[in-house]
């Protein structure tokens, strides 16, 4: 089993969002990165679970953990010309983008801050550390998975 990260703006859609959702479920589209589009659609399977992570945000930060119930399917919102992710490159016959069906596991019950992820050495070769990594489809080791949960 592997672990993730899945990038969300807050004011975009939040932890809080997902939780308010029914059976606190959503699709995570609109992901337009071929490498976040290769881990969602090679890499990640049913029963795994991800950090639901605040970017782009005053305090960015893990703010909790979700379970990947289905696996990757095209993303629908590429092929609706009236939404915000459309794509007129994507093809029905051959998608190029992919999304994944989430579960809210739980909310922590505090942020764990890239701030202080940044302070711990055992975190340091996490892909989210990296200088200049921006995707939004991170992979997590086991070890670092671990210790960021008992940080909480």
């Amino acid at each position: 089993m592997s672990h993730w990260l899945l990038k969300s703006e807050p004011g975009v859609f939040s932890i809080d969002d997902l939780a308010r959702a029914a059976r606190k479920r959503t699709f995570w589209d609109g992901v337009r990165n071929y490498q976040a589009r290769n881990y969602m659609r090679d890499g990640m399977r049913r029963g795994e679970q991800a950090f639901f992570y605040h970017s782009s945000c005053a305090q960015p930060g893990i703010a909790g953990v979700v379970e990947i119930v289905a696996a990757a399917v095209p993303d629908p919102t590429a092929f609706d010309p009236n939404h915000r992710h459309y794509d007129p490159n994507s093809d029905r016959a051959k998608p190029t983008w992919y999304g994944i069906e989430v579960r809210l596991k739980n909310k922590l019950a505090r942020v764990i801050t890239l701030e202080e992820l940044k302070q711990h050495d055992a975190l340091a070769g996490m892909p989210l550390l990296r200088r200049g990594n921006r995707l939004s489809v991170l992979p997590v080791g086991e070890d670092e998975w671990d210790y960021i949960l008992a940080l909480v």
